[in-house]
């Protein structure tokens, strides 16, 4: 063998060498894990009732997947249903999403894709309300959204950029860009 060969093989057995020691190393450190951002409670099949001050209900919610994290008092969930109770009457309003989150200090409920807003009550002249995003504060049970919104209702179809709700008032307004179509029967 020439001195190039020997040069050659000394070459790619160094680099082998120092590469397995690279690899060994990083298998001893093992898996560095954040213990922050692993929830502190995890829940399937979800169901939870929320009262307010006077013991009746103002809330429930349901939802297939939650994750909730103490320390930032944040609940993740996925497809979430909830049912609001504006005057701590019967239900007014189910409002559905794949995704949502709860801001538990305050009380801000943030639904995102696929946000349908029903009526509990058929005899209600808005039926349903569509959007991609939507912010609740159960609180004082305004919603405002800043993306476009469809409302469906008896005899009529409403399209507009931008929502300000007041459940408690049963009072919903459109911000911009509207559009409609009424039925005359």
């Amino acid at each position: 063998m020439n001195r190039v060969t020997l040069g050659i093989i000394a070459f790619f057995g160094t680099a082998l060498l120092l590469y397995w020691q690279v690899q060994s190393k990083k298998n001893d450190q093992g898996v560095a894990f954040d213990a922050s951002l692993r929830p502190d409670y995890i829940a399937d099949d979800l169901r939870s009732v929320d009262y307010n001050e006077l013991g009746l209900v103002s809330s429930r919610v349901t939802a297939t997947h939650m994750e909730h994290f103490d320390e930032a008092n944040m609940t993740y969930f996925t497809k979430p249903i909830y049912l609001v109770y504006p005057n701590g009457g019967q239900a007014k309003w189910r409002l559905q999403s794949t995704m949502g989150t709860l801001d538990k200090k305050s009380g801000k409920v943030v639904l995102e894709n696929d946000v349908i807003i029903d009526s509990v009550n058929a005899e209600e002249p808005i039926q349903t309300m569509k959007t991609s995003y939507l912010e609740l504060d159960l609180n004082t049970m305004i919603m405002t959204s800043d993306r476009e919104v469809y409302i469906t209702g008896n005899d009529f179809m409403i399209q507009g950029m931008g929502l300000f709700g007041d459940l408690k008032a049963q009072k919903v307004q459109l911000l911009s860009k509207v559009k409609g179509v009424y039925e005359v029967n």
